[in-house]
């Protein structure tokens, strides 16, 4: 019998593995940007909870099934709708990173977001078990996926907040005057002759829907107003005029009943329109105590401006407002924007109880708290911001 040799058979392997692989079936793959297909199991459901919110808070523990590079995460989720997401979770142990992703529009999967940790905090009687981070605006969505990197906590859920439809908002007369050209405004301030910085228009919690019911208590008021701090809501910037209304009856859900506080955290906040708001309750004329720098609302005012400003810098007409706020509030109480001051913190994660700390009457939360707060392209505008709301202060001096 005629043996093959061994470089004859070794020869004939590539020919049979090529015609193995050229009669196997072909693999179908998901492009790994695809949001996967639709699960058999029913939608969440969000349910109203008043006011043009809704909202449902699930626990993630047993939704993180898959493993990822140092951490978890879930399966595609589907809902009904929502337009706002926040995670939060129980005790001082945290996550190293908490992301999301929802649609791109075209078929696949956005980018992952980061939620960033919530340190706009109030003081130590407000707080509640619960921590989480900011809640993120989204946009109108009902898939998601969540990311969990790094130790997961007792108590981990998801937020979820419908802010429902885009809606009209009616421009006050009183803002109407103040956004005309400088040349009017400046007409009617010489005819009233005030003898401090003017009121700003500022539209009203009943402007933007506040329910009252969310609320956990009674508002409570410092002696006096010596700082403003400067923040950002760490949320899209591509909100509509429209959606700012449901989107701060959103946060103000997230702050009272995910988070457990008396009511939303920050005093005023600005959009990127330059449209003013009043947030915390009280009376926006008073010294409301906020809850927005933990460790320092004692002696000031907490301004947010809606929106991320890592790169991104805010617009010229959010500066606007966040002048006219803050020259109106310091002057009130004899302020200088331009001064460095002493404060005695209560305690935050940066200065401990006790601590006397030198601070710019106008600071941005960094200065602080541990955080990226308000994000560096709106840190970095702080020297000019303070230069303007002290050329305003000194405009209506006596």
């Amino acid at each position: 019998m005629r043996r093959t040799s061994t470089r004859a058979r070794a020869g004939r392997r590539p020919l049979a593995v090529a015609l193995a692989l050229a009669l196997a079936p072909p693999v179908l793959t998901l492009a790994p940007s695809a949001p996967a297909p639709a699960a058999a199991a029913p939608a969440v459901r969000l349910k109203p909870t008043g006011g043009g919110v809704s909202e449902v808070d699930l626990a993630l523990a047993g939704r993180l099934a898959h493993p990822v590079t140092g951490g978890r995460r879930t399966d595609t989720l589907r809902t009904t709708g929502y337009s706002m997401v926040g995670v939060t979770w129980t005790g001082r142990r945290a996550p190293k990173r908490v992301a999301v992703r929802w649609p791109d529009g075209d078929g696949g999967w956005g980018r992952w977001r980061t939620l960033s940790r919530q340190t706009d905090l109030p003081s130590a009687s407000e707080q509640r078990s619960r921590s989480g981070t900011q809640a993120m605006w989204t946009g109108r969505h009902r898939l998601v996926q969540v990311e969990v990197i790094g130790a997961l906590p007792k108590g981990l859920r998801l937020a979820l907040i419908d802010t429902g439809p885009a809606e009209e908002t009616a421009t006050p007369a009183a803002a109407r005057s103040v956004s005309a050209s400088p040349a009017v405004a400046t007409t009617v301030v010489a005819r009233k002759k005030p003898t401090h910085a003017p009121k700003p228009a500022i539209y009203s919690r009943k402007a933007w829907g506040a329910d009252p019911s969310w609320r956990n208590g009674q508002p409570t008021y410092i002696r006096k107003i010596r700082q403003v701090h400067i923040h950002h809501t760490a949320t899209a910037n591509d909100y509509a005029p429209g959606d700012v209304p449901g989107l701060l009856r959103g946060m103000y859900y997230y702050h009272t009943h995910s988070l457990g506080w008396f009511d939303i955290g920050y005093n005023f906040l600005v959009d990127r329109f330059g449209r003013a708001w009043v947030g915390r309750s009280g009376g926006a004329n008073k010294p409301v105590r906020g809850a927005h720098t933990l460790g320092f609302n004692h002696e000031s005012v907490g301004i947010a401006l809606i929106g991320r400003f890592g790169k991104q810098p805010p617009t010229n007409a959010a500066l606007r407002a966040v002048v006219h706020i803050a020259a109106w509030k310091l002057d009130m109480y004899g302020g200088h924007p331009l001064r460095r001051i002493d404060v005695r913190s209560k305690g935050s994660d940066r200065f401990p109880a006790g601590t006397l700390v030198r601070l710019p009457t106008i600071d941005g939360h960094r200065d602080t708290n541990e955080t990226s707060c308000p994000g560096t392209a709106l840190y970095d505008e702080l020297p000019a911001l303070r230069r303007w709301i002290g050329k305003r202060v000194r405009r209506f001096s006596p």
